[in-house]
């Protein structure tokens, strides 16, 4: 990646786990909530990285970075979370220039998802990309590549049916709820956490449940109470927690702390308790699961869910992948002019200096002479030569590297990088 004069480093990673090889209590380690992702991204910064991009979600841990070996970026990450450099070792994947692109790809458009078309990621990864760029490490290259990966989810959405159906982890929840909970609309269901899983959870009850007996809580009650106010639902204090479990029964808890924050301690159920756990790191204790009228359901499981429409989905999976190689191979042609922007750049300085000289002698020599017009001519003419050698540069018949080097013997070039 040094060629294409956009980091000073070799290469560009991608280092992560996911839920292929990951199991939740793996992914919990290696999670990363937005204090954990700040610090990565300073200390980046300190160590001289000038592209680095996190994504942290139930699903995967990612870095995509510029380094000069991928141990960098793997290091970052095991001091800044509970997993170790061998525990990552384990479960891991590394992926490398073009290979790291595709993958990066994959993940965004949703290909890559736990739930194929889940589309939740494309979110993450825009906020992934202003977190960097707020810290200035949202270079050309990660900046374009971020652009063309949502732009390619975007077709995919609306040029596919990849997304088709209601399958997702919260309508999985709710699906589960639907064929294991009898009588559900008069069941007393709590709904712990009111962030984004939260909220499409909660709508997703409304939906398909027809149950006015749904009561929210979260540690910020406002945002609770954001969330209920559109659905006219009952809304209880945190401190309220240990008493609403003992009247529920079913618990959702989506509350995506770094720690659990369901206790056995706070169970004392004398009926059937259903627990959802839509949470990553695991938020519900495992303990909790050895209690008696106790039953928990981690979101791996219910992702492993499927139906007629997730089958349906894969059908669509030819197109999808036409969309992201036509956007990615835009991508990669932007990339390769970047090689030759830096000898287009010299070149237009050096015709820019050579325009002046003359400029200055026909000012001397010529008592009538507009400099205002000739300046202007001079301008265009140049604008078109530069724009003929870059069209050059650009042919794939052409051998960019030895026109580069003729280019810069002919007009004897000074090139910065930079």
């Amino acid at each position: 990646m040094k060629d294409y004069h956009i980091s000073r480093h070799n290469s560009f990673y991608t280092i992560g786990l996911s839920y292929k090889k990951a199991e939740a209590d793996v992914r919990g380690k290696f999670s990363l909530d937005d204090h954990g992702l700040e610090q990565i991204l300073q200390q980046a910064k300190v160590q001289g990285i000038d592209g680095l991009l996190v994504t942290s979600t139930c699903n995967r841990t990612e870095l995509h970075g510029f380094a000069q070996h991928p141990f960098q970026l793997i290091k970052l990450l095991c001091d800044n979370t509970l997993g170790s450099v061998e525990e990552f070792q384990e479960v891991a994947y590394v992926y490398k220039n073009n290979d790291a692109i595709g993958h990066l790809f994959r993940v965004g458009t949703g290909l890559d998802s736990q739930i194929l078309g889940d589309f939740e990621i494309i979110s993450q990864l825009r906020s992934s990309f202003n977190r960097s760029k707020k810290v200035g490490l949202a270079n050309p290259f990660i900046e374009r590549l971020c652009n063309a990966v949502i732009q390619a989810s975007k077709r995919i959405k609306n040029e596919t049916e990849i997304s088709s159906g209601t399958t997702s982890v919260a309508f999985a929840a709710v699906q589960y709820i639907l064929n294991n909970v009898p009588d559900v609309s008069e069941k007393n269901i709590l709904l712990f956490g009111t962030g984004k899983i939260g909220r499409n959870t909660c709508e997703n009850l409304i939906k398909h449940t027809k149950n006015n007996h749904i009561t929210l809580i979260n540690r910020t009650k406002g945002k609770a109470e954001k969330v209920a106010g559109k659905f006219n639902l009952s809304v209880k204090d945190h401190g309220d927690l240990q008493t609403e479990i003992r009247n529920a029964d079913v618990l959702i808890v989506a509350t995506g702390a770094q720690q659990p924050t369901i206790s056995r301690e706070m169970i004392h159920s004398k009926k059937p308790l259903l627990i959802l756990d839509l949470s990553i790191p695991k938020n519900v204790a495992d303990e909790v699961a050895d209690l008696e009228m106790v039953t928990v359901v981690h979101l791996d499981y219910l992702s492993q869910l499927t139906d007629g429409t997730m089958e349906r989905r894969k059908e669509h999976i030819p197109d999808a992948e036409a969309i992201i190689e036509g956007i990615k191979a835009e991508f990669v042609q932007w990339l390769e002019t970047r090689k030759f922007a830096p000898v287009i750049k010299a070149l237009k300085l050096k015709l820019k200096v050579m325009k002046e000289e003359e400029l200055d002698y026909q000012s001397k020599k010529q008592t009538d002479f507009n400099a205002e017009q000739a300046d202007e001519i001079s301008n265009r003419i140049i604008q078109k030569i530069t724009k003929q050698f870059a069209n050059h540069l650009k042919d794939d018949s052409v051998d960019a590297d030895s026109s580069l080097e003729l280019i810069q013997k002919i007009f004897q070039l000074e090139v910065h990088s930079k």
